[in-house]
């Protein structure tokens, strides 16, 4: 029997994903074996730092795709949201899985919801997507670092008492079976997901055409072209872990609207905008947004940040 080896990150979250595509993948191909191996990415040995002091692109996939690309693995598979715009040479997404829901979610320790905040509560995030969006929301809202896997964020809050709420993607509380956590989901208004948001990526090397044909079954046509046109978004404005850039995109029948919003470091100035068009000019949707927003401002914010010309 073929045996097909499925590179993961090995928390329990990227456990738990990889694990529902090789059960997918099983059931349709039960003549295949499918292994899980597990890789250790900078991002799980950096945990004391936030992402955006130790890095850009590929905190918590280049491992795993050295791995593809030596052929120690077949098949990556990853959060969406984690995948740098650009992909090394040789490698491809193979499949785009169907999205749950994209939005974030706030979990907080009494039970409050996010309007219910007053000015000094402690809000703790590792995204600078996140702090930006919350800043802009409520100015006075103390927002302080928190990394680590969704069960020991849960764990850090409740038991520091000076914690008052956390923000997590609601996909990953799904994927978890925690949905007995009471929370609340954000409303895109207050706060835009992250582009790929709650889908998973199947990376795989390119030409590979028997592996291609195994994952092909995996890939949600609707999720693969909401989620390219958002990160045609954040390919357009040089976007990565160090930026709080944002987009959403949705598809209801052949048309699909973008959601997107750049913002400062503080919140201060955040810039938001909505495009929309026939779902097969994704492409051109997530390109004119990010030029929109550019020219309305969010470029000056970007060039600052980067410290370069765009």
């Amino acid at each position: 029997m073929k045996t097909i080896r499925i590179g993961t990150r090995g928390s329990r979250l990227a456990l738990v994903q990889s694990e529902q595509v090789r059960d997918i993948l099983h059931n349709t191909f039960p003549g295949v074996a499918f292994e899980l191996i597990v890789i250790k990415t900078t991002g799980d040995k950096i945990l004391d730092a936030p992402l955006s002091k130790i890095g850009d692109k590929g905190l918590f996939t280049k491992e795993i795709e050295s791995a593809l690309l030596d052929g120690s693995v077949d098949i990556a598979v990853h959060s969406m949201k984690d995948m740098p715009t650009e992909l090394p040479q040789g490698l491809t997404i193979g499949a785009v899985t169907a999205r749950v829901t994209p939005l974030d979610l706030f979990i907080s320790r009494n039970g409050k919801r996010l309007r219910d905040l007053k000015q000094g509560d402690t809000i703790a995030t590792g995204s600078l997507r996140r702090k930006a969006q919350l800043r802009a929301f409520m100015p006075g809202l103390n927002i302080i670092d928190m990394r680590g896997n969704v069960q020991s964020r849960i764990r850090k809050m409740r038991e520091n008492p000076d914690i008052d709420g956390i923000v997590l993607a609601c996909a990953g509380i799904i994927r978890l079976g925690l949905q007995d956590i009471q929370s609340e989901i954000v409303p895109e208004d207050i706060i835009i997901p992250a582009a790929g948001q709650a889908s998973l990526a199947v990376e795989i090397r390119e030409h590979d055409h028997a592996i291609e044909t195994i994952v092909a079954y995996l890939d949600d046509r609707d999720s693969r072209i909401a989620i390219a046109c958002e990160r045609t978004f954040l390919s357009e404005l040089g976007g990565g872990c160090q930026v709080p850039i944002a987009a959403l995109a949705r598809i209801s029948g052949d048309a699909l609207t973008l959601t997107g919003m750049v913002a400062d470091l503080e919140g201060r100035k955040v810039f938001r905008g909505s495009g929309s068009g026939p779902a097969s000019d994704y492409i051109e949707i997530g390109r004119n947004l990010a030029r929109k927003l550019l020219d309305n401002g969010a470029k000056k914010i970007l060039e600052q940040i980067y410290g370069r010309s765009l």
